[in-house]
């Protein structure tokens, strides 16, 4: 892997080794996938000001994410169906996070259950799906809580599947030995439904309600993982989200919203002296998260390029993505002027 020296490398090269129904499956976005190639272009409507003469001897790209100590302002998405792209699957991406110093967030349509994916000292989210069986959703939820996983990350934005036309074009069906076991567990059928079929099991009914009773059910904070929109934003403050996560599910629910940093900073200028606010969608390269910092994200996910990464060497190639990512930053504090993250403000950015 030492010819892949950006993630871009890394999507090049995942596109020539995965089967092409299930790299459909993971790069694909919903209808014309507008909102799945915009949220990458975003990052291009922006410029950096670096700032000169700046002591910048002794830079670090570390922050903090809900009080934990993370290494980089780069978190691991969820993303889900991991040993498709590799027989190390959710483990081997919990491994590759905890070793980078950064949290991993573990998928409700995972390969594995949260505890084959625990590590001991690690930070590391659990992302749930409320299923219309509701005894299955706090089944994981607790199994992930006893397990040392820190927060619950609900996500929103998916009461439905989109219209994620690739995987009608490839036909893509979790394969015969690929389990879900959230899924499966929900179903009580020995075979996994496809992604499509998955959410028919979504409970549909949600409201505000029912984030403010997971809120009080659950032991750790509450991230509410979707939002679009200012109010919003204010709405998963008041009903007691810790934090926020700037998202439209990577481009693969509803087709034409805006790119996820685009909606960024009216979420940041609503809530963000109320609760931390993280994006994803189009993160790339370190200059990205530079961007998204200054637009007042406390940091960002990435989901694609730890798949990619995973697809082309398993653990150790999310190991790699990571550590690029990492560089990436922390050299582009250097080059900005900013000794850490929290040095990087609005200021440093331009149309």
């Amino acid at each position: 892997m030492d010819d892949l020296v950006n993630v871009h490398d890394f999507e090049r090269r995942a596109a020539d080794v995965l089967e092409a129904g299930v790299h459909g499956y993971y790069a694909g976005g919903a209808g014309d996938e507008r909102t799945l190639h915009d949220n990458a272009a975003a990052f291009a409507r922006y410029r950096l000001r670096p700032r000169v003469l700046v002591d910048v001897s002794e830079t670090t790209a570390a922050t903090t994410v809900l009080g934990a100590p993370v290494s980089m302002p780069v978190l691991v998405a969820p993303t889900a169906l991991h040993r498709l792209a590799h027989d190390d699957g959710e483990p081997g991406t919990a491994r590759a996070a905890a070793a980078a110093g950064t949290i991993f967030t573990l998928s409700t349509l995972a390969t594995s259950r949260p505890s084959a994916c625990a590590i001991d000292g690690a930070h590391q989210w659990f992302q749930l799906y409320v299923l219309k069986d509701r005894a299955v959703s706090t089944a994981l939820m607790e199994e992930a809580v006893d397990c040392g996983f820190e927060a619950i990350v609900l996500t929103v934005d998916a009461p439905r599947a989109g219209r994620r036309e690739r995987d009608f074009r490839t036909g893509f069906a979790v394969p015969p030995g690929i389990d879900m076991p959230a899924v499966q567990a929900a179903t009580g059928a020995p075979v996994c439904p496809t992604p499509q079929e998955f959410f028919e099991l979504v409970d549909t009914t949600l409201t505000w309600r029912a984030l403010e009773e997971l809120v009080d059910a659950s032991p750790v904070p509450v991230v509410v993982k979707g939002v679009h929109t200012a109010e919003d934003a204010l709405l998963a403050a008041e009903h007691g989200a810790a934090a926020v996560i700037v998202s439209n599910h990577g481009g693969r629910q509803l087709d034409a919203v805006p790119a996820s940093l685009d909606m960024l900073p009216e979420v940041v200028d609503a809530v963000g002296d109320r609760v931390e606010v993280l994006m994803d969608g189009g993160v790339r390269r370190g200059t990205d998260v530079l961007v998204a910092l200054a637009l007042g994200a406390r940091a960002v996910l990435v989901g694609r390029p730890v798949l990619w990464g995973l697809a082309c060497g398993g653990e150790q190639g999310v190991a790699r993505v990571l550590q690029l990512l990492h560089d990436e930053v922390q050299l582009g504090l250097t080059l900005l002027g900013a000794p850490s993250p929290s040095h990087v403000i609005r200021a440093h950015l331009t149309p």
